[in-house]
């Protein structure tokens, strides 16, 4: 592999204390259902009216979706449910994306029936597009979303489970995913991508910074047995998958869940796959589309329960990226629990909270945080709630209630956060590349749609700094023009417009 985790440099940053995290009061929200909702339960982030503080919705799965509305204040998070606010059944998920371009985020709502595209109205309020997507009824479990070149709307991909209509399933009867593509103001015929294997994440990334994205899914070994692996699918004229010929390696899990960060610093993302069993942080070795696993002694797998007495394997299924105690270094929550009654599987399965040491390693701080929840976690997001610069914690679970954390590490790490736009349809920069240089490092993320547990984020990008108090920022935008360099305010947000090759930063 090009760099070596275990070989990064220690960070010059201010001394940390233990992460810390305390529990929200929140009006009660349960995932729940039969076996269409053991899968799915995501959550999704983003500020529907305006105040520049996100809202949260969560699936219901046979009960009510519900929209929370954040009426935090910084040091004190405080959500409602919005009355009669996006009550959908089915639902196993939602995505919000700006998918018109007119400057209002919309929604991709995932269901165990007709998916459906939702367009934003402002303060909160959402009215189907007219839009037909042709994909009947099935049972979406994985979404992602992509500009491709010359589009002002964007290519989505949805993926679907098991095909309930099988007279010969559940096993080995995966259904086909499909994309859609744009087509003037609307999309054309769904374009199936087969073989499906039963795919829980979908994420479009650049991943080899080649200047477009292609398709992964992560694919759940428990209903496809045997024949089947994790996929990338090459978005070409006409999709194509990723073979060995590639440099594309066979990789065989019960996938769930799905993110992507550079933590190497060489500008290429690496991947972590959430299981039942093993969790697989995966970087590039440079060889093609080739990833491989990273050392277990990096201290990512988290295979097995560290409290609750249960050492049975465990489940993970949202994970999420994010620098928690704001010391320079990216760590990782995972949310975790059991798909029903599993016995092959941990009960009693804590959520994980990986703190990254200077030397790369991750240590187990879930418990000493206080996130370490043993109900049935499903789909999470790791946001600043209530604009204080710290990241906070929200989980559903699946026949238990939703569970918020405020986080309230003592810290005298440094942070910001950028927002981007850009003239045009794809108005959120969906695709680009932030660079941000303090000192003789540079962090490097890029702006997708997709992955986690059938939920995501649409939220400025959070930077942590540690004890530098310089940050420069240039862009690498879709069409793969570069900007200048500038200097950010730290400890705020940034909103980053574009203008021809420099950056408006509106602090």
């Amino acid at each position: 592999m090009r760099t070596s985790f275990l070989a990064l440099m220690a960070l010059v940053s201010p001394a940390m204390a233990d992460p810390a995290f305390q529990p929200v009061e929140i009006a009660q929200h349960v995932y729940g259902g039969g076996w269409e909702h053991f899968v799915g339960g995501g959550l999704a982030v983003f500020d529907c009216n305006g105040d520049d503080r996100p809202e949260m919705l969560a699936a219901g799965g046979e009960n009510p979706s519900t929209l929370f509305l954040n009426n935090s204040t910084p040091g004190n998070i405080r959500f409602e449910p919005m009355p009669d606010g996006l009550a959908i059944t089915g639902m196993t998920g939602a995505y919000p994306l700006d998918i018109d371009g007119d400057g209002t985020l919309d929604l991709a709502i995932l269901r165990a029936g007709e998916n459906r595209l939702l367009k934003g109205q402002g303060e909160c309020q959402f009215t189907p597009f007219d839009l037909d997507l042709a994909g009947g009824d099935r049972w979406t479990t994985a979404f992602s979303a992509t500009w491709e070149a010359g589009q002002d709307w964007p290519t989505l991909a949805f993926g679907n489970y098991v095909d309930r209509s099988d007279p010969d399933g559940p096993f080995e009867a995966c259904d086909d995913s499909f994309l859609y593509r744009p087509a003037g103001k609307g999309y054309g015929a769904p374009i199936p991508l087969t073989p499906g294997f039963c795919p829980l994440s979908a994420l479009f990334s650049d991943w080899s910074r080649s200047g477009h994205a292609d398709l992964r899914l992560s694919n759940d070994r428990h209903y496809y047995v045997r024949g089947g692996q994790e996929q990338m699918w090459a978005m070409e004229t006409t999709p194509r998958l990723l073979t060995e010929a590639d440099g594309w390696q066979r990789h065989m899990l019960w996938g769930m869940g799905i993110a992507q960060r550079d933590l190497t610093g060489d500008g290429l993302p690496e991947v972590y796959l959430t299981s039942m069993g093993d969790q697989r942080l995966q970087v590039q070795t440079g060889e093609g589309a080739a990833f491989v696993d990273v050392p277990f002694d990096l201290g990512t797998t988290a295979h097995r329960p560290y409290t609750g007495g249960d050492g049975r394997p465990s489940t993970g299924w949202h994970v999420a990226f994010g620098d928690v105690d704001l010391n320079g270094r990216d760590d990782i929550f995972v949310s975790k629990g059991n798909v029903e009654q599993m016995p092959v599987a941990a009960m009693l399965d804590p959520n994980n909270l990986l703190m990254q040491g200077a030397d790369g390693k991750f240590v187990e701080k879930g418990d000493v945080a206080g996130v370490a929840s043993l109900h049935r976690g499903r789909g999470a997001a790791m946001v600043d709630f209530d604009g204080d610069g710290l990241l906070d914690l929200a989980v559903v679970n699946r026949r238990a209630p939703l569970e918020v954390w405020q986080n309230v590490t003592a810290t005298d790490g440094n942070w910001l956060a950028v927002e981007l736009s850009q003239p045009g349809g794809n108005r959120l920069a969906v695709g680009a590349w932030l660079e941000l240089k303090l000192g003789d490092r540079i962090l490097t993320r890029e702006i997708t749609v997709g992955g986690g547990q059938a939920g995501g984020t649409s939220v400025p990008e959070h930077f942590g700094l540690g004890a530098a108090e310089r940050a420069d920022l240039r862009v690498i935008w879709p069409d793969g023009a570069v900007s200048d360099w500038v200097v950010l305010p730290i400890n705020q947000t940034s909103r980053i417009a574009r203008n021809g090759d420099t950056l408006a930063v509106d602090g």
